[in-house]
């Protein structure tokens, strides 16, 4: 089911209403915090985007920076045009326009500096053949019943029948339709997020009581983030011309897939297998990691932990309150050594690479490793119900990672 299908749905309703692994992957450039602007990483399973997201809470951008030399002799780096060929010795014998696709990967790669490898090209090209089956601009199947359904949900909580929305929208729209015509004529994401573009600019005009900002946070054939686009061009440049916004450019195939490709390569992982990036796409940046981390802090307090990755509760972006881990280490905050505004302080940098350096890490790694009388494992898969209109089984983070990981394989035997 491609992703771009759903990712209308459940942000309309939030807004009306939010395996195997392979051998281990080259890594991609390191990187140093650049910003502290925030990005868009899934937090919770109420806003889905797709059958494979959840909702965004707001952390830092880490925007990578080339890596220096190794101490040892490594394999020299792929030219661009190396790139070029092994790419289309990857990407699949049949796929809509396939020359236009390895163009837009390739420019990707460079752009971002990201090393040209099987390994790397194989993981971008599953997670967009997992988004959106080779589609630009997905089709979504039905997509005018479902936002006239997320409208009128919408409207009732205003006490607004749907008849004088309707009404109200048979008013012309920028493009000389009305916008119930055009609501009734949707078929792809990107047609949607126009809509939405021009009804947020002319809200006063259609005189409804309604809130008429555009509620669409993710899009493109990755189904990238908005926010996370907007907030990665303010640590890394954007390398194409642009005609408009950047949320214009995510629903673009090109900018699209440059901002998914971004989002899933462009920062250190600290993972020997890529199953865990693809977990930590759905489930938001060091999602993997962190839900190790949970485990061990389960088995030395004895507590029963939620393994979605949140080591920390959020409201609009921003740490509130006290998670339950949060408050289970308190309990071995004695044991450990540290203090409690050390346990909040390292915390908050959850979802950056400088967590797995902090001494809360470290301490609570080595005491649940002792206890165990053995290394424990430093990643796992998040487990997250996802949640949507569309969805009709029972599907989580698990899934998808697994899913994706699947294709990554099946890419790799395609490896000359």
């Amino acid at each position: 089911m491609p992703r771009a299908c759903l990712a209308l749905t459940t942000l309309l309703l939030a807004t009306a209403c939010a395996t195997s692994s392979p051998p281990p992957a080259p890594q991609p450039p390191t990187a140093s915090v650049a910003s502290e602007a925030a990005a868009s990483m899934p937090a919770s399973v109420d806003d889905i985007t797709s059958d494979a997201s959840a909702v965004t809470a707001s952390v830092p951008v880490e925007a990578a920076v080339p890596t220096p030399p190794p101490a040892t002799p490594a394999k020299p780096r792929l030219t661009e045009a190396q790139g070029r060929v092994l790419l289309n010795q990857l990407l699949p014998a049949k796929m809509p326009d396939r020359a236009g696709w390895s163009e837009d990967i390739i420019d990707a790669f460079t752009a971002l500096k990201l090393p040209y490898t099987a390994e790397l090209f194989c993981a971008a090209a599953a997670t967009i053949e997992q988004e959106s089956t080779w589609q630009g601009d997905p089709v979504v199947p039905g997509l005018p019943a479902i936002v006239w359904k997320a409208i009128d949900a919408k409207a009732g909580r205003y006490h607004v029948p749907l008849s004088v929305v309707k009404t109200a929208l048979l008013k012309p729209s920028p493009t000389g339709q009305s916008y119930k015509t055009r609501i009734d004529n949707l078929r792809t994401e990107r047609e949607m997020n126009d809509l939405f573009e021009d009804m947020a600019r002319e809200a006063r005009n259609l005189s409804l009581p309604l809130n008429m900002a555009n509620p669409i946070r993710t899009g493109g054939p990755m189904q990238v983030s908005v926010e996370f686009a907007q907030n990665h061009v303010r640590v890394w440049p954007y390398p194409y011309p642009r005609r408009g916004s950047i949320r214009q450019e995510v629903f673009t195939r090109r900018g699209g897939a440059y901002f998914g490709i971004a989002n899933l390569l462009h920062y250190p992982a600290p993972y020997d297998a890529m199953i865990y990036r693809f977990a930590d796409y759905n489930a938001g940046r060091y999602a993997s990691r962190n839900v190790a981390f949970q485990r061990a802090v389960s088995r030395l307090t004895g507590r029963e932990l939620t393994e979605d990755g949140d080591l920390l509760r959020y409201q609009a972006g921003r740490p509130v309150g006290t998670s339950s881990v949060e408050s289970a280490l308190y309990t071995v905050a004695g044991r450990l050594k540290l203090s409690k505004a050390q346990i909040r302080n390292d915390l908050e940098q959850e979802k950056m690479n400088a967590f797995g350096s902090s001494e809360t890490y470290k301490r609570v790694f080595a005491a649940a490793d002792a206890t165990a009388g053995k290394p424990l494992p430093r990643a796992a898969l998040p487990q997250i119900r996802l949640v949507s209109p569309k969805i009709t089984r029972k599907l989580t983070t698990e899934w998808f990672a697994k899913r994706v990981d699947w294709r990554y394989q099946t890419c790799l035997s395609r490896k000359p």
